[in-house]
């Protein structure tokens, strides 16, 4: 008899999900940290966009297994905001974090939750730009974009600025809403 389990929104049963194999799952994961690795500014936004659009369960995988602490240099420098900035966005340490960078040394739990968090804001960006018509959209530079947005107050974050939010997962995930919000051009 196959396994159900309770679906607790719909109350309903339903029938149990295989996980896939653990080693295939991570083999993917580990793919993806090596491609983070990879220099210049289109490769890194196309990481930010390839981890974004990763199954859930390889998105745990990153979250484990960790991001070179070098991303976080590579994001300040293409968004244009300075290294103490994007530290104090993500409520970390700056003599840590600069040690980890210089060292190539692996983040950790929130440190590399929150570099998550940032690629996947630029990934969200990224995304609204590919629905631009416009001939400069080729053009555009969306991480020196998303770097003036999160320091800009928005109205739909009660006046905040969005950078202000990053270091705690609510706050990231109100900046992401609303991010898509000026993808629909509610917020504009």
């Amino acid at each position: 008899m196959p396994r159900t389990t309770v679906n607790p929104s719909a109350h309903l049963l339903v029938p149990a999900q295989r996980a896939p194999a653990s080693g295939a799952r991570s083999a993917r994961a580990r793919a993806l940290i090596k491609r983070s690795r990879r220099s210049g500014v289109k490769a890194l936004v196309d990481f930010a966009t390839e981890m974004a659009l990763a199954e859930p369960m390889d998105q745990v995988e990153l979250e484990r297994e960790g991001l070179p602490a070098t991303v976080v240099a590579r994001l300040a420098q293409l968004m244009a905001v300075p290294r103490m900035r994007i530290f104090e966005m993500m409520n970390l340490p700056r003599a840590t974090m600069e040690k980890k960078i210089s060292d190539d040394e692996v983040l950790t739990g929130v440190a590399n939750r929150r570099a998550l968090n940032l690629l996947r804001l630029l990934a969200h960006a990224r995304e609204i730009l590919k629905d631009s018509t416009s001939a400069e959209a080729e053009r555009f530079d969306v991480a020196r974009w998303l770097g003036r947005w999160i320091e800009t107050p928005q109205p739909a974050l009660g006046g905040k600025k969005p950078a202000d939010l990053l270091d705690t997962e609510t706050g990231a995930s109100m900046v992401e809403r609303t991010l898509g919000a000026v993808r629909s051009g509610a917020y504009l």
